[in-house]
C-alpha cells in the first residue's frame, strides 16, 4: 500500500508541476499570481515583542510561569 500511496503522489505532484506549466504556456499565471497575493494580503502579522510580553505577563500573573522563568523570557524576549 505504501508504494501506491508513493505513486499517487508523485502523479498529483508531476500533474501540478505539468498543470503549472501549462497555464504558463497559455498565459494564465497572472490570474495565479493574484489569487496569491488575495490570500497573503490577510496573512496575520508577526508578534511584536510588545505582544510577546504582554503575553508572557498573562502567563506569569496565571501562575504558569515562575518568576525566575518570566525574567528569563521577558529578557530573551528584550534581547538583554
Amino acid at each position: 500500500m505504501g508504494m501506491r500511496r508513493r505513486a499517487r503522489r508523485r502523479g498529483m505532484i508531476v500533474g501540478a508541476v505539468a498543470g503549472s506549466a501549462i497555464a504558463h504556456h497559455r498565459g494564465d499565471h497572472g490570474q495565479q499570481e493574484d489569487e496569491y497575493q488575495d490570500a497573503t494580503q490577510y496573512a496575520p502579522a508577526p508578534p511584536t515583542a510588545a505582544d510577546e510580553l504582554e503575553h508572557l505577563a498573562q502567563l506569569h500573573s496565571s501562575g504558569a510561569l515562575t518568576d525566575d522563568e518570566f525574567a528569563a523570557a521577558k529578557a530573551k524576549v528584550l534581547g538583554t
